[in-house]
């Protein structure tokens, strides 16, 4: 069988001629990392030779190393472009289905966090653009619907882990964020303990007036003289300053009324004086 006459032309190093001689992208690539794997040229230096990038020459370098040359090959479509996998379009079409505000970057993170993997912006519009939304019933409710407090935090919790941020939180619930981002506080500095409401007013240890206080004020009202000018708010308050008790004098006057009507203290009995006995018997 004869074979084909080449042309004879003369061997040389200038990169620009020797690439205009390369037929395909596979034998370009070798010829431009040979100088590296064979004489173990620098990448820096080839790169400044080549006008090529220095991490492109050191990656395909190393790609030949590691597999010969099936390195210089690219991969075939199939690896380059994975397939879009069916649960992550699944999950796009049922969350879009179930609160229609959805952006495509809120989506994404959901993915993200769901399975490991955040699909770009173009796959989430091109799913929703050419795919039916199914029909889904909502998990929760909103939350003016959920009668117990500790089922609506929960349901905002619920929503957080799986990828939902405390906008779409809230739309969904229509609630505000900062009743989301309340409970997501609360959450984390409490763990379950945060569901439950807490009881309204002060907590017992921040309060001035405990038990000791009262005991305190009514000793002090015991020992007082039973003149009602001797007596009150003003002068216990002055007497629970002088024990280190700061109370205001209408606080003081508070308890006052709570120790008397407890326990009878303080209370003026009136006595009707007979006529006949103010003055002098006779006799």
């Amino acid at each position: 069988m004869p074979t084909r006459q080449r042309q004879r032309i003369a061997p040389t190093d200038d990169w620009e001629q020797r690439q205009l001689l390369t037929a395909f992208p596979e034998q370009r690539t070798y010829e431009l990392i040979r100088p590296i794997v064979l004489f173990g040229q620098s990448s820096a230096e080839r790169a400044r030779q080549t006008a090529t990038p220095q991490r492109t020459l050191s990656r395909q370098a190393a790609q030949f190393e590691a597999t010969g040359m099936a390195g210089l090959f690219a991969p075939p479509p199939s690896q380059t472009r994975p397939r879009r996998a069916p649960e992550i379009q699944e999950t796009i079409l049922t969350l879009s289905a179930e609160y229609g505000a959805f952006r495509p970057n809120e989506l994404a993170a959901i993915c993200q966090v769901r399975f490991g993997h955040r699909p770009s912006h173009r796959t989430i519009r091109q799913v929703l653009a050419t795919e039916v939304l199914p029909v889904v019933a909502r998990r929760f409710p909103p939350c003016h619907a959920i009668p117990d407090a500790a089922d609506r935090r929960l349901a905002v919790i619920r929503l957080h882990s799986e990828g939902w941020n405390k906008q779409s939180i809230a739309g969904y619930l229509q609630t505000s964020r900062e009743t989301v981002l309340a409970t997501l506080r609360r959450w984390i500095a409490e763990g379950v303990a945060g569901l439950d409401d807490k009881p309204r007013g002060p907590h017992l240890g921040s309060r001035k007036v405990d038990l000791q206080t009262m005991r305190t004020v009514r000793e002090l009202d015991r020992r007082t003289p039973r003149v009602p000018s001797e007596r009150g708010e003003f002068r216990v308050h002055a007497a629970l300053k002088r024990l280190g008790i700061a109370l205001s004098p209408r606080t003081c006057g508070r308890i006052l009324a709570v120790n008397r009507r407890l326990y009878g203290l303080g209370k003026q009995v009136s006595v009707e004086r007979d006529p006949n006995l103010t003055g002098s018997s006779t006799g």
